[in-house]
């Protein structure tokens, strides 16, 4: 899913805590941390004793905010799941970002993917997520860039001026103050993860991570790898590759897929008039009324109509934009085992004021409701890298482990766009592709290059955890032990 997190540059080091003395208690996790220094104060307020009808859990849970720009008053909201089952000071420390640019790792990544719980029907409550990542990690989800969420701004103008750099920057301040808050995380293994436009945070984050160790005389940010799923990658192959899917889907006619390719220049970062008539016709005339994040599963009508009725349809949103850099991301859903409306669900369980209290969130009273995502961060994005193929190269260069990753039914960010922007990497193959399975079953498809693994998951959509969680769980415990995926 085109998820958004961004984040804003500046300031200095907001919060730190000096020496800290820490007497690790094995199965307390951060509960069992004892400081001598009053700056242990910061996150034992941020403790989340429990959320409103949340089941009972034996991992702890933090949340609050950490402050990136005095000047400008930015502030950053996370949310800490610590790893499950016991001994969370052993197990490494993931941060995951979602993207959009402008949309929420809590009311994606954590409510509906990876994180430990999920959303009963109209905010009710919550119940267990059997494939939580948080069996394998202790879980960092970050609200960026500010406006997204409940981070904000005190300067009203952010919200209309984030971009690529600024976010990165903000990400990085985050993770320095947030270490010094938490000094237990601040040599553990450490690992970035994301989707959609989140492949432009992820490894932007890491770069900026990777020339901060390089100037500090004591890196304390131990990146490992990064894992990237349904990722924006490159302006120009991303939309060769996702008007290729649409037409050998059948999404789209023989007529419009030529016209696409002679009327769109995507080497540029303008796009014609002719070009986005194009694109509109498609989308309008041709896809029909299908969930393009992942299009063989059904629709969420009621939200649909709902939001039509209070004059806030999502559906003419999408269609107004026809610019493919910038993947529009109010996401709409599907079938099966998973509920396609789980989305509004989080919209209502965290407007709540006691679900807001519990977690220290909004506590400058945001003059805006909490949304999964923001209009005015899409709209406003001020500056974007047209490509992440250098940073990958980068970061192959510097020793980062690698992992890209692709739902095979996504028509926003899709399988082919992800192919065809990693194979202008050139690297040397390691592993041919071949099928890799999980619960005797063909999960997917990988191949495995020097620097980068890629898989594909079969039958996962766009928020690839949301639609297989098993196999985005196997996915993960592989990617964590940095080992092949199983060929059997």
């Amino acid at each position: 899913m085109a998820t958004r997190c961004g984040g804003a540059g500046g300031g200095g080091v907001v919060g730190a805590v000096a020496s800290v003395l820490v007497l690790w208690l094995a199965a307390g996790g951060a509960a069992g941390l004892v400081a001598a220094d009053p700056g242990a104060e910061e996150w034992a307020r941020d403790r989340v004793e429990a959320l409103p009808g949340q089941p009972a859990v034996a991992f702890a849970q933090y949340s609050g905010y950490v402050t990136v720009s005095e000047r400008h008053g930015r502030a950053l909201f996370y949310w800490l799941t610590e790893a499950a089952g016991g001994d969370p000071a052993r197990k490494p420390l993931v941060l995951w970002l979602n993207g959009g640019p402008g949309c929420s790792s809590v009311a994606y990544g954590a409510s509906e993917e990876i994180g430990p719980f999920r959303i009963k029907p109209n905010g009710t409550g919550l119940y267990l997520n059997k494939y939580s990542w948080n069996r394998e990690a202790n879980l960092l989800f970050l609200e960026s860039p500010a406006g997204v969420g409940f981070s904000y701004s005190n300067t009203s103008s952010d919200l209309k001026t984030s971009g690529d750099e600024r976010t990165a920057q903000d990400s990085l301040q985050f993770l320095i103050s947030w270490m010094s808050r938490f000094p237990q995380y601040r040599h553990r293994d450490f690992y970035i993860a994301g989707e959609s436009y989140a492949g432009h945070y992820v490894p932007q984050l890491a770069r900026k991570i990777v020339e901060y160790n390089k100037a500090s005389p004591n890196p304390f940010i131990n990146l490992k790898g990064i894992l990237v799923g349904n990722a924006v990658t490159d302006n120009y192959y991303d939309n060769i590759g996702t008007v290729t899917y649409w037409w050998t889907h059948a999404m789209i006619s023989d007529g419009t897929y030529r016209a696409i390719l002679k009327l769109c220049n995507f080497s540029s970062a303008n796009v014609s008039n002719a070009c986005n008539r194009a694109m509109s016709y498609a989308m309008n005339h041709e896809f029909g009324d299908i969930d393009q994040y992942s299009i063989y599963t059904p629709s969420c009508h009621a939200t649909s109509d709902s939001s039509a009725a209070s004059g806030n349809s999502t559906a003419p949103r999408r269609h107004r934009r026809a610019v493919l850099r910038f993947k529009d991301t109010l996401i709409r859903r599907r079938s099966n085992s998973y509920d396609p409306c789980t989305e509004t669900y989080a919209e209502k369980y965290y407007n709540r004021l006691d679900v807001q209290r519990a977690m220290h969130a909004n506590i400058t009273r945001i003059p805006y409701r909490w949304t999964a995502c923001s209009d005015v961060l899409i709209k406003t994005w001020n500056d974007s890298e047209l490509s992440m193929l250098p940073t990958y190269r980068m970061l192959i260069k510097a020793g980062i482990r690698i992992w890209v990753f692709s739902g095979d039914t996504d028509s926003v960010v899709p399988v082919t766009a992800t192919r065809f922007s990693l194979s202008h990497l050139g690297l040397k193959t390691k592993i041919r592709w071949y099928p890799w399975y999980s619960a005797g079953q063909v999960g997917g498809w990988s191949e495995v290059y020097e620097g980068l693994t890629f898989a594909s998951v079969r039958g996962a959509g766009h928020e690839v955890p949301l639609f297989q969680p098993r196999r985005a769980f196997r996915m993960f415990v592989s990617f964590l032990a940095g080992k092949p995926l199983p060929k059997s």
